[in-house]
């Protein structure tokens, strides 16, 4: 009897530990280590982030004039009823201009913290890789559900009109990219998920270029993970 009461309380005492060092470990990788990177590195460690913030308040100043606005549609709005080349073309621009819904400046510290902690963790090349990987998923993937139409998980005809800009999706998609590649739950729960609620809650262009993006940036970030373990095993770095 004491025997089976003392299991059963290990095993609460387990779990704790168990939670307590993943917590720690996330902290770690999440927290402490891009800290060190940047006191070590200074302002070109978060060099990415800085850019895309000014490029998205370059690009609002810009979309605020007649003509401004006018270039801004030319250069970088993306629907679903333009051709898939001009699209392709006008994809990398878009990241930067705000979405129509969205107010520009409250998302500017979002961006920023996002882009600073992707160029530290990942570096500045893979960052750039995996935001627009994940931002061309989506755009790719929206016409796939426009060509399905209104069935399953298709999009009715109009969305195609929609403008289809803001760099909501790489942002996520960055953050849950890190957190698949640190195995960081917590990052994932409190970045990533109230993402996900809203594109199930409300089901529209956005919400599904959301899902795939995140779905695609989790995917690279699990067969990332497993490229590194081996090194790490064998004492390497990444």
């Amino acid at each position: 009897m004491a025997a089976s009461r003392d299991a059963a309380e290990r095993g609460p005492r387990r779990f704790v530990r168990f939670l307590g060092r993943n917590l720690h470990r996330e902290f770690r990788s999440i927290v402490v280590e891009p800290v060190r990177a940047l006191v070590r590195r200074g302002l070109p460690g978060v060099l990415l982030a800085v850019l895309a913030s000014a490029a998205v308040l370059l690009l609002h100043a810009v979309d605020q004039s007649r003509t401004g606005s006018a270039v801004v549609r030319l250069t970088s709005h993306v629907r679903g009823d333009i051709p898939l080349p001009l699209a392709l073309l006008r994809t990398p621009l878009s990241l930067f201009v705000p979405a129509r819904d969205l107010p520009a400046l409250p998302g500017i510290p979002v961006l920023f913290t996002c882009f600073a902690l992707a160029q530290l963790v990942l570096g500045r090349t893979r960052t750039l890789v995996v935001a627009y990987a994940v931002s061309l998923a989506g755009t790719l993937g929206a016409r796939v559900m426009l060509a399905v139409g209104p069935r399953w998980w298709g999009l009715p005809p109009e969305a195609a009109h929609v403008i289809d800009t803001g760099a909501s999706a790489a942002v996520v998609g960055l953050f849950a990219h890190i957190a698949a590649l640190k195995r960081a739950p917590v990052l994932f729960v409190c970045a990533v998920m109230p993402t996900v609620l809203r594109s199930f809650e409300k089901p529209n262009l956005a919400g599904r270029e959301h899902i795939v993006a995140i779905t695609v940036a989790v995917g690279l970030g699990l067969v990332a993970g497993r490229e590194r373990t081996p090194g790490a095993l064998r004492g390497g770095t990444s």
